[in-house]
């Protein structure tokens, strides 16, 4: 349930579930002449502080895009740094994120994975299953397109069973066999970088999603760029298909 933001000039509202997709660390890092490593550590930073404000603003849900499936197509060894940035930030976080009440969830494709990056994975998830607080969906070797065709074979594996008719499938049987089952679709999903597209990110959840494009890089996002995307989506009415709420008078002149 949408809440409001306490403080001066906040938003009249709140969304319930917010989505991130985190782009700029290399061009952060490039900038200032260093590695592209350089800012995808700065990245972390930003991360812990977007946990943060979440949770103060009374986000429920914060999903952040942290390794597309395409990733993996990038140079091994900037690959091995955010494997060894993603081992550090659980390490070093998942105890304060606990304490925290933060629920951890991962989405995306596990099979494949190395064994040490799918047990730190399952680790904070079972750690955390039973908290109560923000639940942090961080989208790992995660595509969208992927996701939907996992979601698509479950489903035909249950029509070669006999359990179910291809003329009983329903969007809403669809949205119950892919990663995101239990959680509610992002009512706004923010991207920084200047970049105007989803990049294969939540295609499915996002069919009436609210969109703020953000022209700074990842490292540089912070509480107030967080708090003005907010204030965005509460200016916008969502009709989901419908039209604006305005009396009209039948046959009237005015």
């Amino acid at each position: 349930m949408s809440g409001p933001i306490m403080g001066e000039d906040a938003p009249i509202k709140t969304p319930r579930h917010v989505a991130i997709i985190m782009d700029g660390n290399g061009r952060w890092a490039a900038a200032r002449g260093m590695p592209r490593g350089f800012g995808h550590r700065k990245g972390v930073e930003a991360v812990r502080d977007a946990v943060k404000s979440a949770r103060a603003f009374g986000v429920e849900y914060l999903t952040l895009y942290a390794f597309s499936s395409e990733n993996w197509r990038r140079p091994q060894e900037e690959v091995s740094d955010l494997m060894g940035l993603l081992k550090l930030f659980i390490r070093k976080d998942l105890a304060e994120l606990h304490s925290a009440d933060v629920r951890i969830r991962i989405i995306g494709a596990r099979e494949g994975l190395k064994n040490d990056i799918l047990g730190l994975l399952e680790e904070a998830e079972e750690t955390t299953r039973n908290n109560g607080g923000l639940v942090l969906v961080i989208a790992f070797n995660y595509g969208a397109r992927d996701e939907i065709v996992r979601g698509m074979q479950k489903i035909a594996r249950r029509v070669a069973k006999g359990e179910i008719a291809p003329e009983a499938i329903t969007e809403a049987i669809l949205s119950e066999n892919i990663d995101t089952c239990d959680i509610p679709d992002p009512e706004l999903i923010i991207r920084t970088s200047g970049e105007s597209r989803l990049s294969n990110f939540l295609l499915w959840q996002a069919a009436y999603s609210e969109f703020v494009f953000i022209d700074d890089l990842w490292p540089d996002f912070d509480r107030n760029l967080f708090q003005a995307a907010l204030e965005e989506y509460s200016r916008r009415e969502r009709r989901f298909g419908g039209v604006e709420s305005v009396d009209i008078a039948v046959g009237s002149n005015s």
